[in-house]
């Protein structure tokens, strides 16, 4: 009986689990525009990038994967820049300075935006970090990473790949 009970609680723990994810799932919808401040002082807006492959990561100093596929990011972003891909790293911290500092330790060339209001974040339900959205050339979202596992990038640069293709 008590088997029972924790299969069934692990049943409906998962299809919470999933239930959750899957109304905070905005693929294949149009992004949702933005304006944020840069590092380099200059407003961003999302809708400018139209034309190109966004992925859109949103990061945290205090979040340990984040600071883990930094970098790897930065690889996929310095390799596919040129051919019309942008990144645009959305940092949630409240001081902008400790994420200039984390973004300047890991090297980052890409765009390092800030979200202290969290605006951004709730446009995009993000709950958890990171959080990684690509976008195709059109604007419309097509897919979305939660949190991040050493080979996550490998999916990331297929999907890159396909929508640089299309």
């Amino acid at each position: 009986m008590k088997g029972l009970r924790i299969i069934l609680l692990g049943a409906l723990l998962s299809i919470f689990t999933a239930s959750s994810l899957a109304s905070s799932d905005l693929a294949g919808q149009e992004a949702p525009d933005f304006v944020l401040k840069s590092a380099t002082g200059d407003n961003l807006r999302l809708s400018e990038y139209r034309g190109d492959v966004v992925m859109i990561n949103f990061w945290a100093t205090w979040c340990g994967p984040c600071r883990q596929e930094m970098p790897l990011l930065d690889e996929l972003y310095s390799r596919y820049h040129r051919v019309g891909f942008s990144l645009l790293g959305v940092n949630i911290d409240d001081d902008y300075r400790r994420a200039m500092a984390m973004a300047n330790e890991l090297g980052v060339s890409f765009p390092v935006l800030f979200d202290d209001k969290k605006t951004v974040s709730k446009l995009y339900e993000v709950e958890a970090m990171p959080v990684t959205v690509l976008l195709d050339r059109e604007g419309t979202v097509r897919h979305i990473h939660h949190g991040y596992k050493p080979g996550y990038e490998e999916q990331y640069l297929n999907e890159i790949r396909s929508l640089l293709r299309e």
